[in-house]
C-alpha cells in the first residue's frame, strides 16, 4: 500500500549523545559524519541544543524520565502506549517513568502516516534497535561511572548494575559523557531480546494515556483555542464536487449577536469548491447564523447522480474486460472455465458507508512570523501539507501541523481536507480561525466508503477440484483521489488502488486465478472516496468469504472443510495458509462448530488475512446468530474470533482492539448503510444512520494465538471477518442467502421467499 515508517536503519546510521539537559538519541542519514550532524555540537563541546528535535525517537531526562517522541496518530488505540513500550523493553526503563509526546509534522519524521494496521508492524524492528542501542550506551557509560568492565554490567528497569553496585539513567546522564554513532551495519547486528527475556511486550500494563483521558485533561483537536481566535461553521454546497457560489444573502444572520459576517472561500487547491464560511466571536453565534445565511450555488453533473447510478455504472465496467488491472492473473483461467464441470458465479454488492466519527471535523489555523500553524487531529500530515500549501501558495516548509489526540475516527482523518477551508479563512480575515463542523456537516462533507460491485466465478472439474477463480470488483478509488503515489501497478503497467482491492487475493489454492479491480468513475467525480476501517477488505471479505460458503454448498460439503481442503500452503500461499487454517479450526472448536442447533439459529464461519499479504493477520470468526421468522430480524448471540498477530505488544490494547473492530464490522453489517440521493448521502445525523446499539451487542469471546512471529496489526482485520460470518449464519439458520451490505430485514425476508422457506 505505502511506506509510512520511521527511516529505517538500513538508510541512517544512528547517534548517541549527551545534549543540553538530557540524552537524545536520533538516526542519522548513513552518508552522516559525527562533524555533520545536527546534534554534533553536543557531543563536540556538550553545548546545550534543544530537548527536542526532529528525528529524536527519545530521550532521557537528568531526572531518569524517558520521553518517547510518537510520530503516529492517537485514534483511540493506544499506539504511543504499545510504541513507547517496544523502545522502554529493549532500553530497559522503568516504565513508570515513561512518558509521551506526540510530534508536529517535520520532514525529518519521513512519512507521517498512521493508516492500515501498520504502525507497529512498521515500527517494530527500528524502535526495538533504537531502544538496545541506547542501552548499549548507557551500560558503557554506566560501566565508566561504577568503574567496573562494561561485560559485568547489566540495565534493569532505568538503573545499570555491576559487582553489587548501580547506577540509574538519569544519573548517568547527569554525570557521564555520552556518545556513540551506529553505523546502519552496528544497528543491524545488535541481537534484540527473544520473548521469554521481554518484561514489558506481552505483559499488562497501563496504557499511558488512560489518566489523561480518564480526568479530562487530554487535548484533542476540539479543544484548542488560541487569543483573537474567530470561530467559523461552513455553509457546504449540495454537492462536494463542481459546485460555484452565485450569491450570499446574510440579512437575517446580521441579527445574532457576535456575527461578524460570511464569505465564499477562494480556493486555488479545489479541495472545497463553493464552500461558504460563516464567522462570529462565538461557536454557538457562528452556528445560529450559518443556519440563516441563505446561499444559492450552480451546481454540475454530481447533482444528478444516485447510489443506484453507480452501481449501474460499476455493472457495465464489469463486463468490459478491457477495463482496470489484474492484480492476480494467472494463465490457463479461460481454459479452466471452459472445461469445467461445474461452474458458480455469484455478485455482491456493498452501499456507501459513512464515518460518524466522535468528534466533529475541526480545526484551527494561526499565522505566526510566517509560518502557518494548523492545530488538528490528523493521521496523516504527510498527504494535507502539500494540499496546504498548494491552497495557501506557500512552501510546506511554512506550514506546521500540530498534533493533537483524535476522538474516534475510523479512517476519515486520514483526508486532511478540513484542514483546507480553515486555513483559507484564517488567510482571508488576517486573524486565527477556528472551524468546527456540526454532525450534519460532518456527513454531509464525508470521504465515504464506497459504494462497491463484485463478481465472483469459481470451476469445478469432474472430480469436484476447485481449478479456477475469477474476482472483479468496481468501487470508489481513496488513493486515485487523494494521494496518487499510492497507487501501484499490475504487469501490465496499469495503476490500481491495493486498499481497493486487497482481500481478493486470499490465501486459498483454487488453481488459476484471476483479480482485477477497476476504479468507479463515477463514484470518484461524485465524491471523494475515503478509507474507512478496512476499506476494500471490507467488501473484498464479504464477497470471498460468502462466496466461499455457497461453493461448499455446490460442493455438497461443510463449510469449515471446504476452507481447509482450499487452505494447501501451494505455491504463493505457502507459509501463510498453514496459519489460517489453524485459527479456521481453533474458532470452530471454541464455538462448537457441528453441534446441533436450536430452531431458527445458525452458525456461520469465516477467515481473513488482514490488511495486505504483505502483513497478514490471520482471523477467523463465527457467527452465532437467531433470525425471528416473522419480522426477519437477526439476532446476533454471540463471536468467537480467534487471532494470529504474531507477538501481541499490548494484550488489553491488542484486546480493546479486536472488541472495537468486531462490534464496527458488526456494525456495518447489519446496521450501518446509507445511499446518495441527487449527489449527498441520504443520512446526515445519527436521527436515520442507525450505528450498532448497546442493546444488541453480542457475547465476544477473542482469543489471541501465543506466537513469536513478528507483529502484525489489528485496527482492521476483526472489521473484516464479521459480516461474511453473520451473512453465513443466517444461511445456516434459515437457508436464506443475502448477498448485500447492510444487511437489512427485508432482504432477508426476500431471501427466504426466494428459497421457499416460508
Amino acid at each position: 500500500m505505502h511506506d509510512s515508517s520511521p527511516v529505517s536503519p538500513d538508510r541512517r546510521g544512528f547517534l548517541i549523545a549527551a545534549a543540553g539537559t538530557g540524552f537524545t538519541l536520533a538516526f542519522l542519514r548513513a552518508d552522516h559524519s559525527l562533524a555533520d550532524s545536527k546534534l554534533a555540537p553536543a557531543v563536540a563541546k556538550q553545548e546545550a541544543v534543544p530537548a527536542f528535535d526532529p528525528g529524536i525517537w527519545f530521550n532521557i531526562e537528568h531526572d531518569g524520565i524517558v520521553t518517547v517522541n510518537i510520530a503516529r496518530a492517537e485514534v483511540g488505540q493506544h499506539i504511543g502506549t504499545a510504541l513507547a513500550r517496544i523502545i522502554a523493553e529493549e532500553l530497559d526503563a522503568d516504565w513508570d517513568k515513561v512518558r509521551l509526546h506526540y510530534v508536529a509534522s517535520d520532514p525529518q519524521w519521513g512519512q507521517m502516516v498512521t493508516a492500515g494496521s501498520r504502525s507497529v508492524w512498521q515500527d517494530f524492528d527500528p524502535l526495538s534497535r533504537a531502544g538496545a542501542a541506547g542501552r548499549i550506551a548507557l551500560i558503557e557509560e554506566g560501566a565508566k561511572l561504577l568503574r567496573v568492565p562494561v561485560a559485568a554490567c547489566t540495565a534493569k528497569k532505568g538503573v545499570v548494575h555491576g559487582h553489587g553496585r548501580s547506577v540509574s539513567f538519569g544519573e548517568i546522564v547527569r554525570r557521564g559523557k555520552l556518545a556513540r554513532h551506529y553505523t546502519p551495519a552496528q544497528l543491524q547486528a545488535i541481537t534484540l531480546k527473544t520473548p521469554p527475556q521481554r518484561t514489558l511486550i506481552g505483559q499488562g500494563v497501563q496504557a499511558l494515556d488512560i489518566p489523561a483521558k480518564t480526568d479530562g485533561s487530554a487535548i484533542y483537536g476540539i479543544d484548542v483555542q488560541v487569543e483573537g481566535m474567530v470561530y467559523a461553521r461552513p455553509k457546504m454546497p449540495p454537492t462536494r464536487h463542481g459546485a460555484r457560489v452565485v450569491s450570499i444573502d446574510d440579512t437575517a444572520a446580521r441579527n445574532i449577536t457576535g456575527y461578524l459576517g460570511a464569505a465564499a472561500l477562494n480556493d486555488p487547491s479545489n479541495t472545497v469548491p463553493g464552500w461558504v464560511m460563516v464567522y462570529a466571536d462565538s461557536y454557538a453565534a457562528a452556528s445560529r447564523a450559518a443556519e440563516l445565511v441563505q446561499v444559492k450555488w450552480r451546481t454540475g453533473a454530481a447533482a444528478h447522480v444516485s447510489e443506484q447510478d453507480i452501481l449501474a455504472y460499476a455493472s457495465k465496467q464489469l463486463h468490459d474486460a478491457s477495463l482496470g488491472a489484474r492484480v492476480v492473473d494467472d494463465d490457463g483461467l479461460e481454459q479452466a472455465f471452459k472445461g469445467a464441470a461445474l461452474t458458480l458465479e455469484r455478485h455482491y454488492t456493498t452501499s456507501t458507508v459513512l464515518h460518524f466519527e466522535l468528534e466533529p471535523l475541526n480545526a484551527l489555523v494561526q499565522h505566526i512570523d510566517g509560518v502557518w500553524h494548523v492545530h488538528a487531529g490528523n493521521q496523516a500530515p504527510s498527504l494535507i501539507l502539500p494540499v496546504l500549501a498548494q491552497a495557501l501558495k506557500v512552501p510546506e516548509s511554512q506550514i506546521i501541523l500540530h498534533a493533537y489526540l483524535l476522538g474516534g475516527n475510523l479512517g476519515r482523518r486520514l483526508n486532511g481536507d478540513y484542514c483546507v477551508p480553515a486555513a483559507l479563512a484564517a488567510q482571508a480575515l488576517g486573524r486565527p480561525v477556528k472551524m468546527i463542523c456540526t454532525r450534519a456537516d460532518d456527513s454531509h462533507f464525508d470521504s465515504p466508503r464506497s459504494p462497491s460491485l463484485q463478481h465472483l466465478r469459481l470451476a469445478f472439474d469432474g472430480a469436484g477440484k476447485v481449478t479456477a477463480m475469477q474476482h472483479e470488483a468496481s468501487a470508489g478509488w481513496p488513493a486515485q483521489a487523494m494521494h496518487p503515489a499510492w497507487l501501484a501497478k499490475d504487469r501490465q503497467g496499469h495503476p490500481y488502488d491495493p486498499s481497493a482491492i486487497a482481500g481478493a487475493d486470499h490465501w486459498y489454492t483454487v488453481g488459476a486465478q484471476r483479480v482485477r479491480t477497476i476504479s468507479n468513475d463515477l463514484a470518484n467525480s461524485s465524491f471523494r472516496p475515503g478509507w474507512l476501517r478496512a476499506t476494500g477488505p471490507g467488501w473484498t471479505s464479504w464477497a470471498v468469504e460468502s462466496f466461499m460458503d455457497e461453493a461448499a454448498q455446490a460442493a455438497k460439503a461443510d463449510p469449515l472443510d471446504f476452507r481447509l481442503s482450499l487452505l494447501q500452503g501451494a505455491g504463493r500461499n505457502a507459509g501463510g495458509a498453514e496459519r489460517l487454517a489453524h485459527v479456521l479450526r481453533r474458532a470452530a472448536e471454541k464455538a462448537g462448530w457441528g453441534a446441533a442447533m436450536p430452531a431458527d439459529t445458525g452458525l456461520g464461519i469465516a477467515a481473513t488475512a488482514g490488511q495486505q499479504r504483505d502483513m497478514p493477520t490471520w482471523t477467523a470468526c463465527v457467527a452465532r446468530l437467531r433470525v425471528d421468522r416473522k419480522t426477519c430480524m437477526v439476532q446476533v448471540e454471540k463471536l468467537t474470533l480467534v487471532i494470529d498477530a504474531g507477538v501481541i505488544i499490548d494484550p488489553d490494547g491488542a484486546l480493546a482492539q479486536a472488541e472495537g473492530g468486531a462490534l464496527l464490522g458488526l456494525s456495518m453489517a447489519l446496521h450501518e448503510g446509507t445511499a446518495f440521493v441527487n449527489g449527498a448521502v441520504k443520512d446526515s445525523n445519527l436521527n436515520s444512520y442507525l450505528p450498532l446499539r448497546m442493546a444488541d451487542v453480542p457475547e465476544l469471546d477473542i482469543e489471541f494465538v501465543s506466537s513469536s512471529y513478528p507483529s502484525t496489526g489489528l485496527g482492521e482485520p476483526p472489521v473484516t471477518v464479521v459480516a461474511p460470518a453473520i451473512g453465513n449464519a443466517i444461511f445456516a439458520a434459515v437457508a436464506a442467502r443475502v448477498r448485500h451490505l447492510p444487511i437489512r430485514p427485508e432482504a432477508v425476508l426476500k431471501a427466504l421467499d426466494r428459497h421457499g422457506a416460508v
